[in-house]
């Protein structure tokens, strides 16, 4: 029995006691059997109208880690993700030619890619589900633009057709001004020129007659022409009943009073007959250390998955949202505060196989990984490796370490604060005064008088200090100048065990 000390085990047993305990998962011949089904449908999804970025992965790892937690209570699990390919291209991101305002009101999965190389939707959904494999999720995805094309959502259309007024009225509540008596709740785009500037005439059973601003007009049976568009509010209550969905987060703009999710659960029950999926709300993500004006794809001002890959291992970046509960928000580090996060993962990493965790830690780490190991991985630490890769010295490491380091090399040039920075010298490039060059000397005598550990090159520090009469401020400044040009730096000790006792020596002997 997994402890529910963790809050994605909290949500695992609310969706088994709320939605009946399934044991089974039926083979895929008997899909169309809807009510056969044993198996627990988790899902999330995101339109890819430009760059996905990193807030919108807080949803598809929050569906993920419910799913983990459901599996481990011997639970079968349908794990899908929809690319809501088939809505409208609203607005061109600023990343892409401005030339794409053409494209205005066409599926974004008929407008081309910005690089010539299949359709705009597939552009941006491929880039993202390659970063999702590097942090260990493989959700089932489902492309809409296909699933209205092969008009498989044709009698749940028709039924939002019959109780259009009730969907109305549900709609209205959360209004300030009511729906318009001619709306319905689809749009259709137009089979000559692919948008939907389109004004419907009528709509009854399995037909829908429509005109479109480009003068093209026909009367379709959507049964077979696969070109209906259900808006937003209704077909995502609509999809629930058709996939059974069991459970789905959403954002916080989805969850207010009024709010989308809000009506869903009313349409889910009222028109479709569907008792809503267990739901959990998140809140927004935001970068830290980084100038970032917002998080809207179609602004092309994001963070990406694959940018926030290239410092965080898969392992940390997990941990940073498994550590999370869903409904709190937080900052993604890219300063210097990066150090602080990989310390703790490392931490919580030491107490985990020293058997000094407690249970929701246990839950926590095991969350944070994609394949747990039966032994801690070897691998130094991130403010180590911050001097390693600097000074050169990374022979000897393990793979862990290197692919740690890598990170810790990305993140120096292009996050690190100049603090973390430097370039050890080859040669004095200062004047010094009296008491500062009789403490150099001494440096240089008492590191050539044999290896030494950190600790007591640290204590020897102030040795000298007290000896030839220098304040310790005056001592670091001028030691941190000499070896790496700089009046700080990293933990000076472990900076000259880092660069090599023998090579600070070499430095300290040119001092005339």
């Amino acid at each position: 029995m997994v402890e529910k000390f963790f809050w994605a085990d909290q949500i695992a047993e609310q969706i088994i006691k709320e939605k009946g305990n399934k044991m089974q998962r039926i083979s895929s011949s008997h899909r169309s059997s809807k009510s056969q089904t044993k198996e627990y449908v988790c899902a999330s999804g995101i339109t890819p109208s430009g760059i996905v970025h990193i807030g919108n992965f807080r949803e598809v790892i929050t569906t993920e880690l419910v799913v983990r937690a459901l599996k481990d209570r011997g639970k079968k699990v349908r794990f899908i993700y929809s690319w809501d390919d088939f809505d409208r291209f609203r607005k061109v991101p600023t990343n892409v030619p401005k030339s794409f305002e053409k494209y205005i009101g066409m599926p974004v999965s008929d407008v081309p890619s910005p690089d010539g190389k299949g359709s705009y939707a597939e552009h941006f959904e491929k880039t993202f589900e390659k970063s999702l494999v590097k942090v260990g999720i493989k959700p089932e995805f489902i492309k809409q633009h296909l699933m209205n094309k092969k008009c498989v959502y044709a009698s749940l259309i028709k039924k939002a057709i019959e109780k259009r007024k009730e969907i109305m009225d549900i709609l209205n509540k959360y209004r300030k001004e009511p729906l318009k008596e001619n709306w319905w709740p689809f749009a259709v785009y137009c089979e000559k020129c692919k948008k939907d500037s389109t004004k419907i005439i009528s709509a009854e059973r399995y037909f829908i007659e429509y005109e479109c601003a480009c003068g093209h007009k026909e009367k379709f049976d959507y049964r077979k022409k696969g070109i209906v568009s259900v808006k937003w509010r209704v077909d995502w209550p609509m999809r629930w009943k058709y996939e059974e969905v069991d459970f789905e987060p959403g954002g916080i703009d989805h969850s207010v009073e009024g709010g989308s999710y809000t009506t869903a659960k009313e349409i889910s029950k009222k028109i479709y007959d569907w008792e809503p999926p267990i739901y959990q709300f998140y809140d927004w993500v935001t970068i830290k250390g980084i100038p970032l004006k917002d998080f809207h794809s179609s602004k092309g001002s994001v963070m990406t998955l694959d940018e926030v890959e290239e410092i965080y291992e898969p392992e940390v970046l997990r941990y940073l949202f498994a550590s999370t509960k869903p409904r709190s928000g937080f900052e993604i580090s890219f300063d210097n505060d990066v150090i602080k996060v990989y310390n703790e993962y490392d931490e919580l990493e030491l107490k985990y196989y020293s058997n000094k965790a407690d249970n929701k830690e246990k839950r926590i780490y095991e969350m944070s990984q994609i394949k747990l190991s039966e032994k801690k991985p070897l691998r130094e630490n991130f403010r180590h490796l911050i001097s390693f890769v600097q000074t050169g010295k990374l022979k000897g490491l393990n793979e862990t370490s290197k692919k740690r380091a890598e990170k810790v090399r990305n993140w120096l040039k292009k996050y690190a604060g100049e603090d973390m920075k430097f370039i050890v010298q080859d040669k004095i490039k200062i004047k010094l005064s009296g008491s500062e060059k009789k403490a150099m000397i001494a440096l240089k005598e008492f590191l050539n008088s044999g290896k030494k550990t950190e600790d007591e090159i640290f204590n020897g520090f102030y040795e000298i200090c007290k000896s030839v009469g220098i304040e310790n401020k005056d001592f670091f400044n001028t030691a941190y100048n000499i070896i790496i040009g700089k009046v700080r730096g990293p933990r000076l000790a472990s900076l000259i065990i880092e660069i090599g006792q023998d090579k600070v020596v070499k430095l300290l002997g040119k001092i005339k």
